[in-house]
């Protein structure tokens, strides 16, 4: 048996002071106030393309611009439409291959040409979560994120901060709460334009949240 210490994997945002988790070092700090952006770019991360008007939405079930939590046969995920024929699914650290191989399972059926990739490791994902988050990401973007025009389960592609960015609302505990996929090279550049954006609204740095 091996003695070697297995690799550690490391998010594209400064985490200080930093702690393992699932072989991830990610923050240690517990924000204690009502607003809080937090690097989720341990979460495991699958991209699929598919013809937007065959059988795969329906086999994902998750149409264009929305998400929602699925159970894929590798525990809680959530699939977001995030573009015509395209989605991503995010699941828990370390599952992406079992993720990817389910997915692909899934799509069999549909006889339909589709490629499924894991792109954990090349993206980043932060999250935004709190009363005033639709008020910070106003800041550094044009979108209506009032609650009549994307309300909880919303998924579209913007720019923020001039960065091309997934924006998912996925609400926690009944607070509205905002993920954010960009590319890994973006990933600290975002953190510091939000947290820019929030230092009126006291926004704080907390660690690695999860799904749930």
């Amino acid at each position: 048996m091996s003695d070697r210490t297995p690799p550690l994997a490391r998010g594209p945002v400064a985490v200080d002071p930093g702690v393992v988790r699932d072989g991830w070092e990610v923050d240690a700090r517990v924000a204690t106030g009502p607003l809080t952006l937090s690097d989720e770019s341990p979460l495991a991360k699958v991209h699929v393309r598919a013809p937007f008007d065959g059988a795969s939405p329906a086999a994902l079930g998750v149409g264009f611009g929305r998400a929602a939590r699925a159970d894929l046969g590798t525990g809680d995920v959530l699939v977001v439409g995030s573009g015509p024929g395209e989605w991503l699914v995010l699941g828990a650290p370390n599952t992406a291959g079992a993720l990817r191989a389910a997915i692909e399972e899934r799509l069999a059926g549909t006889g339909e040409f589709t490629t499924v990739l894991d792109l954990t490791h090349g993206r980043a994902l932060l999250r935004l979560t709190g009363r005033d988050a639709a008020t910070v990401l106003a800041a550094v973007c044009a979108i209506d994120l009032s609650d009549t025009v994307t309300p909880d389960g919303t998924a579209l592609r913007s720019s923020l901060a001039a960065v091309v960015t997934d924006l998912v609302r996925d609400d926690q505990d009944q607070t509205a709460s905002y993920l954010l996929h960009v590319e890994r090279s973006s990933g600290q550049y975002l953190a510091d334009a939000l947290l820019d954006a929030g230092a009126p609204s006291r926004l704080e740095i907390t660690g690695f949240r999860g799904l749930s």
